[in-house]
């Protein structure tokens, strides 16, 4: 019912969800394809019933409503489609739609970069991007106990490396920073940023928020594995490289590898396979 309040635009939402009439309520529904035309009775409770219907749609993922009614909230919600111009109800919207969702465990996250609404429950987090939310029939929520879950959200243009720090390896970082800005994106590690006390948080933070993971397995570093391990159960594009194959792990080789040389040639030639590597991880 107070979802019904909230896209009829009544009381108590009325100050930031605009009025609409029932061909206005016909027509929200149909934007979405859906087809439900208003029989004339009481508006929210006709759009009540309607989302109630709706809800006992087909549900794509574990413990998340209907698809039709995560659908409907994101739109209720989007800036482009009903909210008033000003950013501040579009807050107010949120907020109270987020007062409400919270009573069953669920939350709207609004991403700035599209104004999308996405609905997510308030414990978990959709932060795989080597699968994607809609490719998934499960949600898989985790509670980690040597990390903090970082107060940021997925950086699309962020790429995180996992290499040993040792100076030998300078010329490598080199050219996988040449690869990232040929393929537009930023890449950052651990060295590069100093936010927690703790080395092993900001490099949790950094694979928990890059899209992709370049791994350097040269010399079979412990740290190195341990992080691939982070990069692969968080679902992130990982993108391993090594000196030698012989230095990959044994479960890992079946994966594509690249392979290249301590010298400027091999710089160069890492370099441009990275950079096509990540060209092509991007369109996915």
């Amino acid at each position: 019912m107070r979802l019904a309040e909230m896209i009829c635009g009544d009381e108590p939402y009325n100050e930031f969800f605009p009025y609409r009439t029932s061909s206005e309520l016909t027509h929200f529904f149909r934007d979405l394809e859906l087809h439900y035309v208003h029989d004339g009775s009481t508006r929210r409770f006709w759009v009540e019933s309607v989302l109630k219907e709706l809800n006992d749609g087909v549900v794509s993922f574990d413990g998340m409503p209907a698809d039709d009614m995560i659908r409907v909230i994101g739109y209720l919600l989007h800036f482009d489609h009903f909210i008033a111009d000003e950013e501040s109800k579009r807050e107010h919207a949120v907020a109270a739609a987020n007062r409400v969702l919270k009573a069953d465990g669920f939350v709207v996250d609004v991403d700035p970069t599209n104004d999308l609404a996405i609905l997510r429950p308030i414990h978990g987090e959709f932060v795989s991007t080597a699968t994607k939310p809609e490719e998934s029939k499960r949600l898989i929520t985790f509670s980690p106990q040597v990390f903090k879950i970082p107060d940021k959200s997925l950086q699309d243009k962020l790429v995180s490396v996992m290499m040993p720090f040792a100076a030998e390896f300078n010329d490598t970082y080199e050219a996988i920073k040449e690869a990232c800005a040929g393929a537009g994106l930023l890449c950052r590690r651990a060295d590069d940023i100093w936010n927690d006390s703790t080395v092993i948080q900001d490099i949790f933070e950094l694979i928990y928020c890059a899209r992709i993971v370049i791994v350097d397995f040269t010399g079979k570093n412990s740290n190195v594995l341990y992080e691939t391990g982070i990069a692969h159960t968080l679902g992130k594009h990982v993108v391993p490289i090594t000196q030698s194959v012989d230095d990959v792990p044994f479960d890992l080789r079946h994966h594509r590898v690249l392979k290249y040389l301590p010298n400027t040639e091999g710089y160069k030639a890492l370099a441009k396979g990275l950079a096509e590597r990540l060209k092509t991880l991007q369109s996915l």
